[in-house]
């Protein structure tokens, strides 16, 4: 079960307890859940609770607890245990680091993306997206640099959610930014056939021209901060530097890959095993990423969800190998798989992004 799968089964646990009379509130729309804090325990944890307690005219630890057999009876969840003012921290099956850099590895670039978003749609599509699966969009754009590559970003991600998108500009979008940012669209002009939902695309504007960075550093630094957020137009986008985000998550993609060799020159490979490290939550969460920047028009989730992932996994890449005449053991190939996923995850991002992602760095 992913994140965005057990979102959606805490929401249905509010609607039964509200349906069955246990709790009179509104159910809202989103449920948070994240790694359990301290004193927590089990995979996830919620405040939905907390949430609750004041509309419902309840202490949030009876809110918990009239939440948490709904909960345990959810197909998935293998136990729910209440913790602190009301924090609810949930087990799941089958959701052991090996399943999932397993999952990962299988789906490849494609991970976190809408089952049936490349066309041939599964049996879990509608079910697991929540909404964009099926939805036709216009993504129209001002005529403005950053504009368009923002539009062509967001057409990828609302594409690996399974929604039908058609692009348009104002005007005709000058080559350069094509040429050089491989930004494009579909059309200029109005838009002459509008889709069931229009879109407008309008971010801050960069204040000075980004193409001089090229195409990786110029998409960068009009994606990673948010539409309303003025971008920076300068070289700390180029510096092979920890400072720079865009370094860090392609040093760490890189390292991976150069592990993967390593390994492979001593003789052995990755096998996923049972590896608990900080980087597993923030993998298991990147398909919740990638719907969450869909649904609310936000590449920038995804480029900081990017850095994230770097962040984590770059402490964990000195004890992949085994060291000095030490034999490759299962924990070093469990290891080994738990980067390549990593690595996984940062080539796909960095794709959605339309940045590449260099396995020599």
């Amino acid at each position: 079960m992913t994140p965005v799968e057990l979102s959606r089964t805490v929401l249905r646990a509010v609607r039964r307890a509200v349906d069955e009379g246990e709790l009179r509130v509104a159910v809202p729309e989103r449920a948070l859940v994240s790694a359990p804090g301290p004193g927590g325990c089990g995979d996830y944890a919620t405040n939905i609770a907390l949430q609750l307690a004041r509309p419902a005219g309840e202490p949030p630890l009876r809110v918990a607890e009239i939440l948490r057999p709904h909960l345990a009876d959810a197909d998935g969840v293998a136990d729910v245990v209440v913790t602190g003012p009301g924090f609810i921290n949930i087990s799941l099956r089958d959701t052991a680091p090996a399943a999932l850099v397993e999952e990962i590895l299988r789906r490849g670039k494609r991970y976190g993306f809408v089952d049936g978003a490349d066309g041939q749609a599964g049996p879990r599509a509608r079910r697991d997206h929540g909404g964009l699966f099926g939805q036709v969009l216009q993504l129209h754009c001002a005529h403005d640099v950053r504009a368009v590559v923002v539009t062509d970003v967001l057409a990828r991600l609302l594409r690996s959610q399974g929604a039908l998108v058609r692009t348009s500009c104002e005007g005709r979008p000058e080559p350069e930014w094509e040429a050089v940012l491989g930004a494009r669209v579909d059309a200029h002009g109005s838009a002459e056939s509008p889709a069931p939902l229009d879109v407008g695309v309008r971010p801050v504007p960069a204040p000075a021209d980004p193409l001089p960075l090229g195409r990786d550093a110029g998409r960068w630094a009009l994606l990673h901060p948010a539409g309303h957020d003025r971008p920076r137009i300068t070289d700390e986008h180029l510096v092979q530097r920890e400072s720079n985000p865009l370094f860090r998550v392609r040093y760490a993609h890189a390292r991976t890959r150069a592990l993967s060799r390593n390994a492979a020159d001593l003789g052995f490979g990755a096998e996923p095993g049972d590896v608990r490290h900080d980087v597993t939550v923030l993998l298991a969460d990147h398909p919740r990423v990638l719907a969450q920047a869909a649904a609310h028009r936000a590449p920038d989730r995804l480029a900081r969800h990017l850095v994230s992932v770097a962040d984590a996994v770059l402490p964990l890449l000195p004890a992949v190998l085994p060291r000095g005449a030490e034999k490759p053991s299962a924990a070093h190939r469990a290891r080994l798989a738990l980067a390549e996923a990593a690595g996984t995850v940062l080539a796909g991002g960095l794709s959605l992004l339309g940045i590449d992602a260099p396995e020599h760095l």
